[in-house]
């Protein structure tokens, strides 16, 4: 089946990136624009379609995520062969190895979810991402983005599909965004 992607004619969607200091906060839901697929549309303050993931019947060849025009920004693909869960993102829909994702296996309880390898960083995703209570820390234990459950304008919750993902300024959204399409590949929403 052939991709649908909206005319980007002369736009060009920049991903949000924080300003003077401040942490994005993007409104995630876990539906497709695309009638009978299953995806993530992601939106900012305003509004605006910042991110969008269409899958279109499985991720063998790889789950892209792209901006709001359509344009891809990551594709991600599962490592094969590999006795850990491990996915490889890779710039755009070319060759060049972005970051890696690798899911935290335990034998004892822990909250642990994922280790995260960019830039020459190391990233530990933790907490609970049934229940959309996740943090990403750098290795000063920093706070650089978190998952966390939407409400309502009266304190009532959005259920596990729709979800906050707040990302400070010293971290990249796109990749927190990536983070959040693996921990689902990985975890799913149990």
């Amino acid at each position: 089946m052939a991709k649908v992607h909206p005319s980007a004619a002369g736009v060009e969607a920049a991903p949000p990136v924080a300003g003077g200091g401040e942490a994005v906060a993007l409104t995630v839901w876990r539906k497709s624009l695309l009638f009978n697929f299953d995806g993530f549309t992601a939106f900012d303050g305003k509004g605006d379609l910042v991110f969008r993931v269409d899958d279109y019947g499985g991720a063998a060849g790889g789950i892209v995520l792209m901006n709001g025009a359509g344009k891809a920004l990551l594709t991600a693909r599962r490592k094969k062969l590999c006795w850990r869960e491990t996915w490889l993102v890779y710039e755009g829909e070319g060759a060049k190895q972005e970051l890696s994702v690798r899911k935290r296996v335990h034998v004892l309880p822990s909250k642990a979810l994922a280790r995260v390898t960019w830039g020459g960083g190391v990233y530990d995703v933790e907490g609970s991402y049934a229940r959309r209570t996740c943090h990403v820390y750098d290795e000063e234990r920093r706070r650089v983005a978190e998952i966390r459950r939407k409400k309502g304008p009266h304190g009532v919750g959005l259920g596990a599909d729709v979800f906050s993902l707040v990302v400070q300024p010293c971290f990249d959204a796109t990749v927190a965004m990536a983070i959040v399409l693996l921990l689902e590949q990985m975890l799913g929403s149990r």
